[in-house]
């Protein structure tokens, strides 16, 4: 089976990657690789979800109150 032009992309990422790691210690790969973390989830969403947990809270006790 013939590969797609995504498989292709994903593909010579993978081999740029390799290539920059080959003749490297483990311990300065892992030391780069805890440098790029990311958050699993965006700031707009976790904005989004601290507004529906903490906006509902804010607005319920403002309807207790009033």
């Amino acid at each position: 089976m013939a590969q797609t032009l995504e498989q292709r992309k994903r593909n010579a990422k993978f081999v740029k990657d390799q290539d920059a790691r080959r003749g490297k210690p483990e311990s300065q790969i892992k030391k780069r690789n805890q440098q790029t973390l990311k958050s699993p989830i965006s700031p707009f969403w976790l904005g989004i979800l601290g507004f529906i947990v903490f906006g509902g809270l804010v607005f319920e006790l403002i309807s207790r109150f009033f």
